[in-house]
């Protein structure tokens, strides 16, 4: 994998463009991008969603481990059934957030508020 943090893990690399090749148990390779690495509870997890094919609406978790800078990171299937959900919340959370931010910095792009100074005239007409 290549450049595969996001700006939570302190690298400081961009990772909308990352991508990362996942090697399924059937032998297929899977070229997915690195959507978030996130913490929950101490530990680092990964979601990564395909670019293509029949799982590009899916997104995978995966517990994740990197030793030092230098070396490859382990991706670990999340076993336990309660920890998967705790990612999954997390993931979803952190989705919301970035919708959330989304929104108000597309109020910071007006740079006219002429509409609110028409709604305070067009009270001023009414009383």
């Amino acid at each position: 994998m290549g450049n595969h943090n996001n700006e939570n893990c302190g690298c400081g690399h961009d990772h909308m463009h990352d991508t990362i090749t996942l090697t399924l148990d059937d032998g297929t390779e899977l070229e997915c991008v690195v959507l978030e690495i996130f913490t929950v509870d101490d530990k680092d997890y990964i979601a990564l969603q395909p670019i293509e094919g029949e799982e590009s609406d899916n997104v995978f978790l995966y517990r994740y481990i990197q030793e030092d800078d230098d070396a490859e990171p382990q991706l670990l299937n999340i076993e336990d059934d309660d920890e998967f959900e705790a990612v999954a919340d997390a993931f979803e959370e952190l989705l919301d957030t970035q919708e959330y931010e989304e929104m108000f910095d597309e109020f910071d792009d007006y740079d006219d508020y002429d509409d609110y100074d028409d709604f305070e005239d067009y009270e001023d007409e009414e009383n």
